[in-house]
Protein backbone atom coordinates (compact mmCIF):
# COMPACT_ATOMS: atom_id res chain seq x y z
CA UNK A 1 0.00 0.00 0.00
CA UNK A 2 1.10 3.25 -1.06
CA UNK A 3 0.07 6.63 -0.59
CA UNK A 4 0.54 10.13 -2.13
CA UNK A 5 0.53 13.71 -1.52
CA UNK A 6 -1.13 15.47 -4.11
CA UNK A 7 -1.59 18.98 -4.02
CA UNK A 8 -3.13 22.13 -6.16
CA UNK A 9 -2.22 25.95 -5.89
CA UNK A 10 -3.21 28.74 -8.15
CA UNK A 11 0.61 30.57 -8.15
CA UNK A 12 -0.78 34.02 -9.42
CA UNK A 13 0.57 35.43 -12.33
CA UNK A 14 3.99 33.03 -12.80
CA UNK A 15 4.80 35.03 -16.10
CA UNK A 16 8.67 34.69 -17.54
CA UNK A 17 10.65 37.88 -17.72
CA UNK A 18 9.18 41.65 -19.41
CA UNK A 19 11.00 41.54 -22.93
CA UNK A 20 11.12 37.50 -23.41
CA UNK A 21 11.39 37.16 -26.96
CA UNK A 22 10.00 33.85 -27.20
CA UNK A 23 6.63 35.78 -26.16
CA UNK A 24 4.27 35.87 -29.12
CA UNK A 25 3.67 39.88 -30.44
CA UNK A 26 0.11 39.57 -29.09
CA UNK A 27 0.43 38.59 -26.00
CA UNK A 28 3.66 40.65 -25.15
CA UNK A 29 1.37 43.86 -26.28
CA UNK A 30 -1.19 42.91 -24.16
CA UNK A 31 0.79 42.27 -20.84
CA UNK A 32 3.44 45.54 -21.46
CA UNK A 33 1.95 47.32 -18.62
CA UNK A 34 1.62 44.64 -16.74
CA UNK A 35 5.22 42.92 -16.92
CA UNK A 36 6.69 45.97 -16.14
CA UNK A 37 9.50 46.04 -13.83
CA UNK A 38 9.55 41.86 -13.90
CA UNK A 39 12.79 41.00 -14.33
CA UNK A 40 15.45 38.19 -13.84
CA UNK A 41 15.76 39.05 -10.56
CA UNK A 42 12.02 39.36 -9.36
CA UNK A 43 11.02 36.29 -11.22
CA UNK A 44 13.95 34.07 -9.19
CA UNK A 45 12.46 35.73 -6.34
CA UNK A 46 8.64 34.68 -7.22
CA UNK A 47 9.93 30.83 -7.63
CA UNK A 48 12.23 30.95 -4.72
CA UNK A 49 9.26 32.11 -2.78
CA UNK A 50 6.40 29.65 -4.56
CA UNK A 51 9.72 26.75 -4.23
CA UNK A 52 9.55 27.28 -0.46
CA UNK A 53 6.23 26.80 0.37
CA UNK A 54 5.94 23.45 -2.44
CA UNK A 55 9.13 21.89 -0.14
CA UNK A 56 6.93 22.66 2.75
CA UNK A 57 4.48 20.25 2.02
CA UNK A 58 4.05 16.60 2.45
CA UNK A 59 5.82 17.14 6.18
CA UNK A 60 8.56 18.80 4.61
CA UNK A 61 8.95 16.04 1.65
CA UNK A 62 7.32 18.17 -1.07
CA UNK A 63 4.12 16.64 -3.04
CA UNK A 64 3.93 13.89 -5.37
CA UNK A 65 1.82 15.63 -7.84
CA UNK A 66 0.74 19.21 -8.00
CA UNK A 67 -1.42 20.95 -10.16
CA UNK A 68 -0.53 24.60 -11.00
CA UNK A 69 -2.64 27.31 -12.99
CA UNK A 70 -1.94 31.05 -14.08
CA UNK A 71 1.69 29.58 -15.52
CA UNK A 72 2.93 31.70 -19.26
CA UNK A 73 4.45 28.80 -20.54
CA UNK A 74 6.63 25.32 -19.78
CA UNK A 75 9.93 27.36 -19.71
CA UNK A 76 8.85 28.70 -16.46
CA UNK A 77 7.84 25.61 -15.34
CA UNK A 78 10.88 24.12 -15.75
CA UNK A 79 12.44 27.10 -13.68
CA UNK A 80 10.59 26.24 -10.37
CA UNK A 81 11.50 22.51 -10.99
CA UNK A 82 14.77 24.26 -10.96
CA UNK A 83 14.28 26.09 -7.64
CA UNK A 84 12.75 22.80 -6.06
CA UNK A 85 15.68 20.70 -6.99
CA UNK A 86 18.03 21.01 -3.64
CA UNK A 87 14.70 19.55 -2.06
CA UNK A 88 15.60 16.24 -3.72
CA UNK A 89 12.73 15.82 -6.27
CA UNK A 90 13.23 14.37 -9.78
CA UNK A 91 10.17 16.10 -10.75
CA UNK A 92 8.72 16.11 -14.56
CA UNK A 93 6.02 18.87 -16.19
CA UNK A 94 3.40 18.43 -17.94
CA UNK A 95 2.03 21.33 -20.04
CA UNK A 96 0.16 22.92 -23.02
CA UNK A 97 -0.25 26.58 -24.21
CA UNK A 98 -4.14 27.11 -24.33
CA UNK A 99 -6.52 29.67 -25.58
CA UNK A 100 -6.51 32.02 -22.81
CA UNK A 101 -6.08 35.85 -23.18
CA UNK A 102 -3.77 36.27 -20.71
CA UNK A 103 -1.35 33.48 -22.05
CA UNK A 104 -1.86 31.66 -18.01
CA UNK A 105 -2.13 27.78 -18.58
CA UNK A 106 -3.01 24.78 -15.87
CA UNK A 107 -0.35 22.10 -15.58
CA UNK A 108 1.15 19.38 -13.39
CA UNK A 109 4.29 18.88 -11.85
CA UNK A 110 5.24 15.16 -10.84
CA UNK A 111 7.52 13.29 -8.96
CA UNK A 112 9.12 11.40 -12.05
CA UNK A 113 10.42 8.31 -9.45
CA UNK A 114 6.91 7.90 -8.59
CA UNK A 115 4.52 8.59 -11.83
CA UNK A 116 5.42 8.17 -15.67
CA UNK A 117 3.12 9.70 -18.02
CA UNK A 118 2.16 8.60 -21.89
CA UNK A 119 2.05 11.51 -24.39
CA UNK A 120 -0.94 10.05 -25.98
CA UNK A 121 -2.96 10.32 -22.94
CA UNK A 122 -2.63 14.23 -22.28
CA UNK A 123 -5.46 16.03 -23.57
CA UNK A 124 -6.81 19.75 -23.25
CA UNK A 125 -10.38 20.31 -23.65
CA UNK A 126 -11.69 23.71 -25.03
CA UNK A 127 -14.36 25.37 -23.57
CA UNK A 128 -17.17 26.42 -26.14
CA UNK A 129 -17.87 29.74 -25.67
CA UNK A 130 -17.82 33.22 -27.88
CA UNK A 131 -14.38 34.69 -26.40
CA UNK A 132 -11.51 32.63 -25.78
CA UNK A 133 -11.33 30.92 -21.99
CA UNK A 134 -8.94 28.36 -20.89
CA UNK A 135 -8.83 24.87 -21.58
CA UNK A 136 -9.76 22.13 -19.37
CA UNK A 137 -6.38 19.83 -18.87
CA UNK A 138 -6.19 16.33 -18.87
CA UNK A 139 -3.44 13.78 -18.28
CA UNK A 140 -2.95 9.95 -16.97
CA UNK A 141 -0.68 9.44 -14.87
CA UNK A 142 1.18 6.02 -13.89
CA UNK A 143 2.49 4.39 -10.63
CA UNK A 144 5.60 3.09 -10.17
CA UNK A 145 6.12 -0.44 -10.16
CA UNK A 146 2.32 -0.76 -9.71
CA UNK A 147 1.46 0.60 -13.47
CA UNK A 148 -1.87 1.87 -12.21
CA UNK A 149 -3.40 4.87 -13.73
CA UNK A 150 -4.72 8.14 -12.04
CA UNK A 151 -6.48 10.35 -14.05
CA UNK A 152 -6.16 14.04 -13.45
CA UNK A 153 -8.60 17.29 -14.82
CA UNK A 154 -7.18 20.48 -13.89
CA UNK A 155 -8.97 23.53 -14.23
CA UNK A 156 -9.17 27.36 -14.13
CA UNK A 157 -12.50 28.23 -14.93
CA UNK A 158 -13.49 32.04 -16.14
CA UNK A 159 -13.06 34.57 -13.20
CA UNK A 160 -15.94 36.76 -11.63
CA UNK A 161 -14.09 39.93 -12.74
CA UNK A 162 -17.46 40.38 -14.25
CA UNK A 163 -19.54 40.32 -11.55
CA UNK A 164 -20.06 36.57 -10.08
CA UNK A 165 -23.72 36.33 -11.37
CA UNK A 166 -23.04 37.83 -14.54
CA UNK A 167 -19.93 35.64 -15.71
CA UNK A 168 -21.69 32.52 -14.05
CA UNK A 169 -22.86 30.83 -17.04
CA UNK A 170 -19.49 30.46 -18.09
CA UNK A 171 -18.80 28.90 -15.24
CA UNK A 172 -21.80 26.32 -15.85
CA UNK A 173 -20.90 25.62 -19.14
CA UNK A 174 -16.93 25.23 -18.20
CA UNK A 175 -18.81 22.35 -15.44
CA UNK A 176 -20.73 20.94 -18.38
CA UNK A 177 -17.58 20.65 -20.45
CA UNK A 178 -16.19 18.54 -17.61
CA UNK A 179 -18.83 16.56 -16.87
CA UNK A 180 -18.85 16.17 -20.60
CA UNK A 181 -15.35 14.56 -20.70
CA UNK A 182 -15.95 12.42 -17.31
CA UNK A 183 -18.48 10.77 -19.19
CA UNK A 184 -16.41 10.24 -22.07
CA UNK A 185 -13.69 8.98 -19.76
CA UNK A 186 -15.45 6.44 -18.48
CA UNK A 187 -16.74 4.96 -21.59
CA UNK A 188 -13.65 5.06 -23.46
CA UNK A 189 -11.72 3.07 -21.23
CA UNK A 190 -15.06 0.73 -20.25
CA UNK A 191 -14.91 -0.17 -24.00
CA UNK A 192 -11.02 -0.97 -24.17
CA UNK A 193 -11.61 -3.10 -21.27
CA UNK A 194 -8.69 -1.27 -19.63
CA UNK A 195 -10.52 0.55 -16.14
CA UNK A 196 -13.69 -0.56 -15.54
CA UNK A 197 -14.50 2.28 -13.26
CA UNK A 198 -11.47 4.78 -14.12
CA UNK A 199 -9.89 6.80 -10.96
CA UNK A 200 -10.55 10.44 -11.99
CA UNK A 201 -9.57 13.75 -9.71
CA UNK A 202 -10.43 16.40 -10.69
CA UNK A 203 -8.93 19.83 -9.11
CA UNK A 204 -8.69 23.46 -9.90
CA UNK A 205 -9.34 27.01 -9.03
CA UNK A 206 -13.00 27.01 -9.98
CA UNK A 207 -13.71 30.62 -9.23
CA UNK A 208 -16.65 29.02 -7.49
CA UNK A 209 -17.72 27.58 -4.66
CA UNK A 210 -18.74 23.98 -3.59
CA UNK A 211 -21.94 24.82 -3.32
CA UNK A 212 -22.42 27.39 -6.58
CA UNK A 213 -24.85 26.26 -9.17
CA UNK A 214 -21.85 25.96 -12.01
CA UNK A 215 -20.24 23.05 -9.12
CA UNK A 216 -23.20 20.89 -7.83
CA UNK A 217 -25.67 20.55 -10.94
CA UNK A 218 -23.41 20.62 -14.03
CA UNK A 219 -19.88 19.45 -13.14
CA UNK A 220 -22.19 17.39 -10.31
CA UNK A 221 -19.55 18.14 -7.03
CA UNK A 222 -21.54 16.36 -4.28
CA UNK A 223 -20.89 17.19 -0.73
CA UNK A 224 -21.90 13.36 0.09
CA UNK A 225 -20.88 10.06 -1.56
CA UNK A 226 -24.30 9.03 -1.61
CA UNK A 227 -24.67 9.13 -5.52
CA UNK A 228 -21.15 8.71 -6.34
CA UNK A 229 -20.55 5.32 -5.05
CA UNK A 230 -24.08 4.64 -6.58
CA UNK A 231 -23.79 1.86 -9.27
CA UNK A 232 -26.78 2.53 -10.58
CA UNK A 233 -25.68 6.14 -11.02
CA UNK A 234 -25.53 6.97 -14.63
CA UNK A 235 -24.24 10.31 -14.12
CA UNK A 236 -20.46 11.06 -13.31
CA UNK A 237 -20.93 12.30 -10.07
CA UNK A 238 -18.12 13.75 -8.12
CA UNK A 239 -17.21 13.72 -4.36
CA UNK A 240 -15.88 16.85 -3.41
CA UNK A 241 -13.17 16.46 -0.94
CA UNK A 242 -13.43 19.93 -0.15
CA UNK A 243 -16.69 21.12 1.17
CA UNK A 244 -15.95 19.81 4.80
CA UNK A 245 -13.50 22.21 5.01
CA UNK A 246 -16.00 25.23 4.74
CA UNK A 247 -17.42 23.96 8.51
CA UNK A 248 -14.50 25.83 10.03
CA UNK A 249 -14.83 29.06 7.84
CA UNK A 250 -11.94 27.86 5.76
CA UNK A 251 -10.69 29.68 2.67
CA UNK A 252 -8.12 29.43 -0.22
CA UNK A 253 -9.16 33.26 -1.27
CA UNK A 254 -10.04 36.39 0.06
CA UNK A 255 -11.23 39.30 -2.02
CA UNK A 256 -12.34 42.72 -0.78
CA UNK A 257 -13.31 41.17 2.35
CA UNK A 258 -15.43 38.13 1.16
CA UNK A 259 -13.66 34.77 1.79
CA UNK A 260 -14.05 31.64 -0.77
CA UNK A 261 -13.07 28.25 -1.48
CA UNK A 262 -12.75 28.25 -4.95
CA UNK A 263 -9.86 26.09 -4.96
CA UNK A 264 -11.21 22.24 -4.94
CA UNK A 265 -10.33 18.81 -4.94
CA UNK A 266 -12.97 16.03 -6.41
CA UNK A 267 -12.92 12.60 -7.30
CA UNK A 268 -15.05 10.10 -9.20
CA UNK A 269 -16.75 6.88 -8.44
CA UNK A 270 -13.61 5.11 -9.57
CA UNK A 271 -11.99 5.80 -5.92
CA UNK A 272 -14.77 3.82 -4.64
CA UNK A 273 -15.38 0.89 -6.64
CA UNK A 274 -14.54 -2.25 -5.38
CA UNK A 275 -12.18 -2.78 -8.45
CA UNK A 276 -10.47 0.17 -7.90
CA UNK A 277 -6.60 0.06 -6.70
CA UNK A 278 -7.34 3.70 -5.81
CA UNK A 279 -8.39 5.24 -2.17
CA UNK A 280 -8.73 8.96 -0.64
CA UNK A 281 -7.14 8.88 2.35
CA UNK A 282 -9.71 9.97 5.22
CA UNK A 283 -9.52 13.24 6.78
CA UNK A 284 -6.57 14.11 4.44
CA UNK A 285 -7.98 17.05 2.63
CA UNK A 286 -6.18 20.42 4.43
CA UNK A 287 -5.59 23.86 3.25
CA UNK A 288 -1.42 24.49 3.14
CA UNK A 289 -1.18 27.90 5.39
CA UNK A 290 2.29 28.39 6.58
CA UNK A 291 2.38 31.51 8.92
CA UNK A 292 4.19 33.57 6.58
CA UNK A 293 1.94 32.93 3.90
CA UNK A 294 -0.54 35.00 5.54
CA UNK A 295 -2.02 38.71 6.11
CA UNK A 296 -2.75 40.11 9.74
CA UNK A 297 -6.23 39.41 8.60
CA UNK A 298 -5.96 35.96 7.34
CA UNK A 299 -5.89 36.75 3.49
CA UNK A 300 -2.75 35.06 1.43
CA UNK A 301 -0.39 37.46 0.88
CA UNK A 302 -0.01 38.32 -2.57
CA UNK A 303 3.97 38.57 -4.14
CA UNK A 304 1.72 40.84 -6.08
CA UNK A 305 3.82 43.54 -9.26
CA UNK A 306 7.16 44.80 -9.16
CA UNK A 307 6.20 48.43 -9.68
CA UNK A 308 5.37 51.80 -8.18
CA UNK A 309 2.07 49.81 -7.05
CA UNK A 310 1.81 48.99 -2.92
CA UNK A 311 0.06 45.73 -3.62
CA UNK A 312 4.20 44.41 -4.20
CA UNK A 313 5.58 42.56 -1.21
CA UNK A 314 8.52 40.30 -2.15
CA UNK A 315 7.82 38.26 0.85
CA UNK A 316 4.42 37.23 -0.83
CA UNK A 317 3.39 34.12 -2.55
CA UNK A 318 -0.35 34.17 -4.10
CA UNK A 319 -3.34 35.16 -3.73
CA UNK A 320 -4.52 31.74 -3.12
CA UNK A 321 -3.60 29.34 -0.88
CA UNK A 322 -2.82 25.42 -1.93
CA UNK A 323 -5.08 22.37 -1.01
CA UNK A 324 -3.99 18.94 -0.71
CA UNK A 325 -5.09 15.58 -0.29
CA UNK A 326 -3.31 12.09 -0.09
CA UNK A 327 -4.65 9.63 -2.05
CA UNK A 328 -3.54 5.37 -1.08
CA UNK A 329 -2.98 2.93 -4.05
CA UNK A 330 -4.03 -0.42 -2.65
CA UNK A 331 -2.49 -2.58 -5.08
Amino acid sequence: MTDYFIAWWNVENLFSVEGDPNRIPWLADKLKAELKGWTAAVLAQKLAQLAKVIASMNDGRGPDLLGLCEVENKAVLEQLVMALKPHGRAYKVVHHDTSDQRGIDVAFVYDSAKFTTKSKEVFSHTILRRTGTRDLFQASFYTKPGKNRLVVIGNHWPSRSAGQYESEPYRMLAGETLSYWLQRIREVLKQQATDPEPAVLVMGDFNDEPFNRSMTEYALGQRTDRLVKSKRAESPYLLNLTWPLMGAGSATQVFEGEVTMLDQLLVNRGFFSDESPWRVKDSSTEIIRLPEMLEKNGAPRRFGRPSTKSSFDATGFSDHLPVACRIVEQS
